[in-house]
């Protein structure tokens, strides 16, 4: 190459370099630790490839989040108490708890000890989270190195929003990457919901409802707007007033949000309203699947025709009750496919010789891998949106939050076969097995949406960074956010128009009737003279 060339491949580069940091910016991201921080943590780390400067807040007690990345520096935070989230232990204690409730579903002790458990275990979850805030507003040195920063963005998971308070009081455009908030599915706060065909979080029920079942979603409405208002949502009020002007609510910080990246996908999502500043980018962590480690490829390549079938319960639970697992494992042994299971618990005794125990899986590698048959899960959206990339129908054991709602939008698509772990034994649980792999119906369903997730103009997870950017860029995205939240509820309702058309009609009827009846009167006195 001459110097002339050489000299131009230099400035090129030198342009590139130059351009690449004047579009690089610095980010603050405020995570959800278990398996949330799985989807952020690819963001993150796309987010770091692109040239922006990532910079996390953790608690001491993260479970996942590491405090050194290569794609992040990291801010940690001592909290007063750990947050229960970040205790594997704890969702050990809380599912056996749950699993015995369910037994005794249909009583009202059940369903009592049902709530008290959960509202007890969300208002101490909130509680703890909260101190985030004030660990973090309390130590002036660390604000003002916030300050000093002069950070672009919050990228937020508000499942536990103290960051939305700290974004603002850094005056940050924010941008949520998000399934659940505090009043529950993050679709029921910022855009219309009508419970007529839209289920409510945690009613499981279908699209399509009966009248008795748009009864009960409208109940499940009301508690969830109780629990959000009179459980969850004051602790972080009580931060606003104290650390902000009182004209400014928590509610009305969460509706400030620029883009709302939504973890979901309408392959799987039932049909409903959206807004402009909603990003849905379901399953924008599925990627095509790499090879197996050897040993694996060596048992997979090994059950022939039958080919595999694998089971995962997610990252929170280390592992069900043995009476459980005892009978799951005998209905494995029964069956010609080999059975590749993440495992954490006491080894069943009956186990099969087609079973093979694993404490880690790759399983997306598992999910993508042509002999594999079927996918055992519990319903988790990382796994659901993952055997929908890959077209592999599931045998459904929902056991705790969403899992139940993930599950029943599978079975509603034809796609999954769902089971009640409280009331599961061998017998059902291998009938519910061979009914998904040798019904066709099954497998073509679910690589019919498989198809449908796949065709899209832009990857999600490319759409994810691009609105990031987006906002970095135009400090905000106020054009695309509704002002609706400042209005009134009788504003919003219409209910002062109502009642404003109604005095019109009353009015003119009133001065109608009062003109009818006036002209009678004449009338009758008229024709009364006359005849006199």
């Amino acid at each position: 190459m001459n110097l002339q060339g050489s000299s131009h491949c230099l400035l090129a580069i030198l342009i590139i370099t130059l351009a690449s940091s004047a579009l690089a910016g610095k980010i603050l991201v405020f995570p959800v630790d278990g398996s949330h921080w799985i989807n952020m943590k690819l963001l993150i780390e796309d987010l770091h490839h692109g040239g922006h400067e990532v910079t996390v807040v953790r608690t001491t007690s993260s479970w996942y989040v590491d405090k050194d990345s290569p794609h992040y520096r990291s801010i940690t935070v001592t909290l007063p108490e750990a947050i229960n989230i970040e205790d594997q232990d704890f969702f050990v204690s809380f599912l056996n708890k749950m699993l015995k409730i369910q037994k005794a579903k249909g009583t009202p002790f059940a369903l009592m000890q049902f709530y008290w458990e959960m509202l007890t275990g969300l208002s101490n979850l909130h509680k703890q989270a909260s101190q985030l805030v004030v660990e973090m507003f309390e130590n002036p040195v660390l604000m003002q190195q916030l300050y000093e920063a002069r950070y672009d963005v919050a990228l937020i998971d508000p499942g536990l929003p103290a960051g939305v308070l700290v974004a603002h009081k850094l005056g940050l455009p924010t941008v949520f990457n998000v399934r659940w908030i505090t009043s529950g599915e993050a679709h029921f706060f910022v855009a219309p919901s009508p419970p007529s065909y839209v289920p409510a979080a945690g009613s499981s029920l279908p699209n399509h409802m009966s009248f008795i079942e748009r009864v009960q979603n409208m109940l499940y409405y009301g508690l969830n707007k109780f629990i959000d208002g009179f459980i969850v949502s004051p602790v972080y009020e009580e931060l606003a007033a104290r650390y902000f002007d009182p004209e400014t609510s928590f509610q009305a910080l969460l509706h400030r949000t620029d883009i709302w990246l939504i973890r979901s996908d309408f392959v799987f999502e039932f049909p409903r309203p959206t807004m402009p500043n909603i990003v849905h980018i379901g399953g924008f962590q599925c990627k095509p699947s790499k090879p197996l480690p050897a040993d694996l490829e060596e048992f997979v390549e090994g059950s022939g025709e039958h080919g595999v079938i694998v089971m995962s319960l997610g990252t929170l639970v280390k592992g069900l009750p043995t009476e459980i697992t005892s009978e799951i494992a005998a209905g494995f042994a029964r069956l010609p496919q080999r059975v590749i299971w993440r495992y954490l618990g006491e080894r069943p005794d009956n186990l099969g010789n087609n079973t093979l125990l694993v404490k880690w899986l790759p399983q997306n590698d598992l999910l993508g891998h042509p002999k594999t048959r079927a996918f055992v899960a519990h319903g988790g959206t990382n796994g659901v949106y993952e055997s929908i990339f890959h077209g592999v129908p599931v045998v459904g054991l929902p056991l705790l939050f969403d899992q139940f709602e993930n599950l029943l939008r599978l079975e509603v698509r034809g796609a999954a076969k769902v089971l009640d772990v409280t009331k599961l034994d061998s017998q059902s649980f291998y009938t519910a097995v061979q009914d998904v792999l040798h019904r066709p119906s099954y497998k073509d369903n679910m690589k019919r949406l498989s198809r449908i997730h796949l065709d899209k103009p832009m990857h999600p997870r490319d759409s994810a960074v691009y609105w990031i950017e987006f906002v970095m860029r135009h400090k905000g995205a106020a054009h695309l956010r509704t002002e609706s939240y400042k209005m009134p509820w009788y504003s919003y309702y219409s209910v002062d128009v109502v009642g404003f058309l109604l005095l019109v009609v009353m009015a003119v009827g009133g001065a109608v009737i009062f003109t009818i009846h006036f002209l009678c009167l004449r009338l009758c006195r008229t024709q009364k003279s006359k005849l006199e």
